[in-house]
């Protein structure tokens, strides 16, 4: 889909973070804080790519997980922006999640840290509202 269509359809803090890249504040985010049982769709596609049982509280301010749902809707990317040597978090359609790196919890060792604006999360209880964003 067309970047145009996109900004049409996203709002601006998704659109800023999926297509160009922008990180949210840290402890901003509606889902750095949630608890419930589910999966996490990226913002724009709707692919699954996290899910609840990976999510922990790295302490950043933003949603961690040592793992990721579906290898196939995740896309690894060397990352050199600001002089480090990072690796950035992709969707299979090209939005930008995150980062991953090698600081995480057994048995992974992996801290994927993600952007809330970046997710959509769908709750496995249909009944339990997802949460709002602030």
């Amino acid at each position: 889909m067309p970047k145009p269509v996109w900004k049409q359809l996203l709002t601006a803090e998704q659109y800023d973070v999926l297509w160009r890249g922008a990180t949210e504040r840290p402890f901003t985010g509606a889902l750095h804080a949630n608890k419930q049982v589910g999966t996490y769709l990226t913002a724009g596609c709707r692919l699954p790519v996290f899910h609840s049982r990976d999510k922990y509280d790295s302490g950043t301010g933003w949603p961690s997980f040592s793992d990721v749902l579906n290898r196939d809707n995740v896309v690894l990317k060397p990352d050199w922006a600001w002089g480090l040597r990072r690796t950035e978090v992709l969707s299979k359609c090209g939005e930008h999640l995150g980062h991953v790196f090698e600081d995480g919890p057994p048995p992974t060792g992996l801290r994927y840290c993600l952007n809330s604006a970046a997710l959509v999360f769908v709750p496995e209880d249909p009944l339990e509202p997802a949460p709002a964003a602030p």
